[in-house]
């Protein structure tokens, strides 16, 4: 009996270590979810003007861009993924890799090539253990994204679409990601990157006349707009930031499903840890009140005897 109290002890000791742990890892995640809700926040009113400013020069133009144009040349497709660099965060990582290989095999029964990229080192440990090749993978800022990385991936994914060459370029960028709703609430998203579409650009030639004119209801005029030295320059230099923000808007939202995750996680383990402590402190103390009744029963028949001797 002796034997098992000093198990339930040790075990009691490693799960109070392990719910300290958890415990630390639920604060740290419940400190910077709050940063990350706000990053997703601010970036909004950006990533509004300059689809605005998109919308405004396709309003003066045909938008014939080579982001806008599909391309027919290559069956390659870039496919981004999204994950964490760390674990503990529940099916976080597990989710969006599972969308991952659901797109990977549509894709493939369309006739296409899926050109693999991760960013986070879960997803870069998925794929390579499974035999699956990467072209380029990021780590390390999973759940702090930097503006850095974020044009890192626009300037990859960008270079790899405008490649004419059917080797090395890809005819389609799509992003595998994890959206953030609320704190309870997180869910996998698939979206088409590249070719671009600008969702406030008008689209028929009524609309782009409404766009020029008034507006028929209220009587205001729209603005025109002076493009210097050309909308097609000017468009030249707002659509690379266009996907870039886009980009940065992904790792957001994904740093925040992340935090969100984690937080829920811990806070479950350390929970069970709880759970756990208390059911081996009860084994524990039916151990030690078994040890005793056995030793009084000893003492109780050795008196007997030597009575009855």
């Amino acid at each position: 009996m002796g034997g098992q109290q000093r198990i339930y002890k040790q075990r009691i000791a490693s799960t109070q270590t392990l719910g300290k742990v958890f415990r630390a890892m639920e604060m740290i995640a419940a400190s910077r979810i709050g940063s990350a809700r706000r990053a997703v926040t601010e970036i909004g009113p950006y990533e509004k003007a300059l689809t605005e400013a998109v919308a405004a020069v396709a309003v003066h133009t045909e938008l014939d861009h080579p982001l806008t144009g599909k391309r027919r040349d290559t069956p390659r497709v870039a496919v981004l993924v999204v994950a964490s660099d760390r674990g503990m965060a529940g099916a976080y990582s597990a989710t969006v890799l599972r969308e991952t290989e659901k797109l990977i095999a549509r894709l493939r029964d369309e006739g296409k090539t899926p050109v693999l990229y991760s960013c986070g080192r879960r997803a870069q440990q998925y794929f390579h253990f499974r035999g699956v090749p990467i072209e380029r993978t990021w780590e390390g800022e999973s759940d702090a994204p930097t503006q850095d990385t974020s044009r890192s991936l626009a300037h990859e994914l960008l270079e790899r679409f405008l490649d004419p060459s059917r080797i090395t370029g890809v005819s389609a960028v799509y992003l595998v990601y994890t959206r953030f709703r609320t704190m309870m609430s997180q869910v996998p998203d698939v979206r088409q990157m590249l070719p671009l579409t600008v969702v406030d650009a008008p689209e028929s030639d009524s609309e782009r006349e409404d766009e020029l004119g008034e507006d028929k209801e209220t009587g205001q005029s729209f603005p025109e707009y002076e493009f210097i030295p050309s909308p097609e320059a000017v468009l030249d230099a707002l659509l690379p930031l266009y996907v870039e923000s886009r980009i940065h808007n992904v790792l957001l939202q994904s740093a925040a499903s992340e935090l969100a995750s984690r937080q829920r996680a811990m806070h479950t383990a350390t929970d069970n840890a709880n759970d756990l402590i208390t059911k081996y402190t009860r084994l524990a103390n039916t151990a030690r009140q078994a040890e005793i009744t056995q030793e009084i029963t000893e003492i109780v028949g050795g008196a007997d005897a030597l009575v009855k001797g």
